[in-house]
């Protein structure tokens, strides 16, 4: 962050708070592949707030919310229990040149190459596993409609069914075929399960987008695609082999840390309600062919020479694997 930035915004939180703020220790964080953290200790009065300044990064996915949005679900978040950081201001594009906003740090550790492997991060897995599906049944307690939360478009069909559209829609479209996400996508059509009651859902809790210490969870982040879905739709994409980095043991379905059983079992402690695992499947493929979507969209960015980017072009590259996953779990397996 530029010097006058950091003036800048100095003098935006002083009004702000009606006291002398100043701004120390300030560092890029790693880890923000689609916006901007950075790190600050506030000094606000007497009181030092170890904060995140999460801003707007020069290039943006189309289907991402903005800060104003995203401070908005973590405020209702908050509001509902769900450990996520604290919010504290929400910032206008005058201050940076950007949108932000400021929130609380949390303590611990979001890299998820490291969790999967050192047990020290967190030590009782399963407690961990349990602690993330209480988490996903607070989000999914927050029902449409929320006037704080208009900004969200209501699906008018079933969530699924619009996926499948747009997802149709764009490979029609596209300069390459792809006939196993076809298949895929005509599996989820046909195996449609009956719609629940629609319920804020993250769709992009997974490992790498939780922190953890040895005490388990500390804060649920990245809100960016959030949407009014079905409930199942997170727990699926949270199992998803794609996600888990490279744990493939069944015995660590749940984002490469735990199980499903303790996963579901956390959930039905806040939610009430037992959730089948053969009801899950529908969803665990949903994400890998979501996944997928996302992952061609991500390299055409590079491809089409507006965003050249290593990391871009790199994640195309994962498609292949995972329309072969797709069949074996619809077409080539004996769940199919």
């Amino acid at each position: 962050m530029k010097p006058d930035e950091i003036e800048r915004l100095e003098h935006w939180l002083t009004e702000r708070a009606g006291e002398p703020v100043s701004l120390g220790g300030i560092r890029a964080l790693s880890g923000g592949a689609i916006q901007e953290n950075w790190a600050a200790d506030i000094q606000c009065g007497d009181e030092l707030i170890e904060a995140v300044i999460r801003c707007d990064a020069p290039s943006a996915v189309p289907d991402s919310l903005g800060r104003a949005q995203e401070f908005a679900l973590l405020k209702a978040a908050y509001a509902a229990g769900v450990t996520v950081p604290g919010p504290l201001w929400l910032g206008d594009i005058s201050v940076l040149g950007r949108d932000f906003f400021i929130m609380r740090r949390a303590a611990g550790t979001a890299a998820g190459h490291r969790l999967v492997k050192d047990l020290s991060l967190a030590p009782d897995r399963e407690a961990l596993v349990r602690q993330i599906g209480r988490e996903m049944a607070r989000i999914h307690s927050i029902r449409p409609p929320r006037e704080d939360l208009d900004f969200l478009p209501v699906p008018e069909d079933h969530p699924a069914l619009v996926f499948i559209r747009e997802s149709r829609d764009f490979l029609d479209s596209y300069h390459s075929a792809f006939p196993a996400l076809e298949w895929g996508l005509r599996w989820l059509e046909t195996h449609l399960p009956e719609q629940a009651p629609l319920c804020l859902v993250h769709r992009d809790f997974r490992t790498g987008n939780y922190m953890v210490n040895e005490h388990g969870l500390t804060a649920v982040l990245d809100w960016e695609f959030t949407s009014w879905s079905q409930p199942l739709e997170d727990l699926g994409w949270f199992c998803a082999r794609c996600w888990r980095f490279g744990q493939l043991d069944e015995a660590l379905a749940a984002g490469g840390v735990g199980s499903r059983a303790a996963l579901l079992a956390g959930y039905q402690e806040v939610s009430g309600q037992q959730i089948d695992e053969q009801a899950l499947f529908y969803w665990e493929v949903f994400a890998h062919v979501r996944w997928a979507m996302i992952a061609i969209k991500q390299g055409e960015r590079h491809i089409s020479g507006n965003e050249p980017s290593l990391e871009l072009a790199l994640t195309a590259h994962i498609v292949p694997e995972l329309e072969l996953h797709i069949l074996r779990m619809t077409g080539l397996s004996e769940r199919s």
